[in-house]
């Protein structure tokens, strides 16, 4: 996390990256017809959600499963990724659980020395949807070789600008030049890398990347249609690799909370950032692996303590299920053969 001393060259900083060439100049825009992997549910399915294929909208061209609506929404907020007291302040405060979930997930299999505070070295890491890099750079300073991917250039470089400013950080693809300070040297950087590209997790399909852990972190509840998108993710795991999901359950009490609530009364987050019929049960996710043959399959509620201003993440089973009716993460591997 960089000081606060630091925010007013971040600001000046992202100014000068954003009057740069765009990283989308070689990219397809998001209503460009892509190949087609599975389309949204209907809203008139509000209180059904499935992980099947179903037709295209005949208002909508045939596309991957990026939302070109949800695209547009983070885009126009981009700038307020990295203020821990605005908009993305709830995922701020979700960073460590993410982390534990991981750790835990990583533990489940393996002996690691979590107590090195690089229990992710040699490993390599993708983030997708990675907005403003919040959980990007944990992964990096974790250890990890991270590629981190979003959809919306705007975020991307909001990133790479928030990144640059932090010579903790080997960034491969700064946007801006940074000079280094005189306490810092290149004998002092880590080995591991931290990358950003304004793509689509399709595109890594297509170039046979994969990467020992993949996370998705509060995305797939606003990709276009989520079974393409999960089966995306699931290509991009090496043989007994990890991915981690958070996303939101679709209960009523989530409705209240994430939308009436969060949205429409309080305006913790921008009205219009969630859609109920989008929401996915655990069940669902369980299912789904179930059906494609992958491992140890594990759900995680984390309910947000107003009082306290946290969220406190539960152990696998805890309160009956019932913490799993708002927020929630899911942990798989992907078999080893």
């Amino acid at each position: 996390m960089l000081r606060s001393s630091a925010s007013g060259r971040l600001a000046r900083a992202f100014r000068h990256a954003q009057s740069a060439p765009s990283l989308s100049a070689s990219l397809p825009t998001v209503s460009s017809p892509l190949p087609n992997l599975i389309t949204s549910a209907s809203s008139t399915t509000s209180s059904r959600r499935t992980l099947t294929t179903s037709r295209p909208s005949q208002h909508q061209k045939s596309t991957n499963t990026i939302s070109a609506s949800e695209i547009s929404h983070f885009s126009a907020l981009s700038a307020h990724w990295w203020d821990p007291t605005g908009e993305f302040g709830l995922l701020h405060r979700m960073n460590p659980a993410r982390i534990e979930v991981l750790r835990d997930e990583i533990l489940r299999v393996e002996e690691v020395d979590v107590e090195s505070g690089r229990w992710l070295e040699g490993r390599s890491g993708l983030d997708v949807g990675c907005g403003g890099g919040i959980f990007a750079e944990s992964l990096a300073r974790l250890g990890a070789d991270t590629l981190a991917i979003d959809a919306s250039a705007s975020n991307i470089t909001t990133a790479q600008t928030h990144a640059s400013l932090d010579p903790s950080l080997n960034l491969l693809n700064s946007p801006i030049s940074i000079p280094s300070s005189s306490s810092s040297s290149s004998s002092s950087r880590p080995t591991n890398s931290l990358e950003y590209r304004h793509c689509a997790a399709e595109d890594l399909v297509k170039e046979g990347k994969q990467f020992d852990v993949v996370c998705a972190m509060e995305v797939v509840e606003h990709v276009e249609d989520p079974r393409g998108f999960l089966e995306c993710l699931m290509q991009l795991t090496k043989p007994g690799g990890h991915l981690i999901l958070s996303t939101i359950s679709r209960t009523p009490l989530a409705e209240l909370l994430t939308i009436t609530l969060a949205e429409d009364v309080l305006r913790l987050v921008t009205p219009g950032t969630h859609t109920y019929h989008k929401y996915l049960r655990p069940t669902e996710l369980r299912d789904f692996f179930r059906e494609k043959g992958w491992e140890a399959f594990e759900t995680r509620g984390v309910p947000y303590d107003p009082v306290n201003g946290k969220w406190r993440l539960l152990d696998p089973g805890a309160m009956g299920g019932w913490g799993e009716m708002v927020n929630y993460f899911a942990a798989v591997r992907r078999p080893k053969v």
